[in-house]
This record gives C-alpha cells, structure tokens and sequence, in this order.
C-alpha cells in the first residue's frame, strides 16, 4: 500500500518550504486563487489520507500510526494554507479596491 508520508522530516521539510514560497509568490502577485490552490490540494491529500485509514486492511495495521501523524499534520498544513489565504485575499481586495471575502479577521491583521 502506497502512503505518502508526510511525517517524514525531509518531506515535511520540502512542504513547507514549498507551502512558505507559495504563499509569499500569491502576497508578490496579488492573487489568492494561489492560496486557495495550495489550500485545496492539502484538503485533498487530508481526504485520501483519512480514507486510507478508513479502508485499512488487517495487514497494514502497523501503518495506522504513520497514517495518524500524516492526518495531523495535514490538519496544520490546512490552517496554515487557509489562513494564507485570507491574508492574501485581503491583500488582493485592498490592492483592487474590493471588498474582501471574509473582514471577521482585521484585528488579527492589524497586530501582525
């Protein structure tokens, strides 16, 4: 069976560099259509993470702990892509003269 390990420390690695240079290339551009990307390519490797879980047979029981520790770690790479996101929308819309979609966060970005 097939896991792509994100609990791996070069993998874990390699994706947040990857996530960190995706958010700051959608702050450069101005376009949160790349946060909202990186957002729902996380959500995706979330849902087959926890459906190889779900779908595990008697023979790779031993795999449920690493399967476990990809599933969290997925949870954390989605509220940080998700947060991206809104911040990167709020930067588009006041850039374009827009509303944004979501203002419930403006104190938090006025301490960051």
């Amino acid at each position: 069976m097939f896991i792509f390990d994100i609990s791996n420390p070069l993998t874990l690695l390699l994706m947040l560099a990857a996530t960190v240079l995706l958010i700051f290339l959608a702050q450069e551009v101005k376009k949160s259509y790349i946060g909202a990307i990186l957002l729902f390519a996380y959500l995706i490797i979330l849902i087959i993470h926890v459906a190889q879980i779900a779908t595990l047979s008697e023979e790779f029981r031993y795999m449920i702990t690493t399967l476990s520790r990809c599933i969290a770690i997925d949870f954390v790479f989605v509220l940080i892509s998700f947060f991206a996101y809104l911040w990167v929308d709020d930067i588009e819309a006041k850039a374009e003269g827009k509303k944004s979609i979501d203002n419930s966060l403006d104190w938090f970005w006025r301490k960051i």
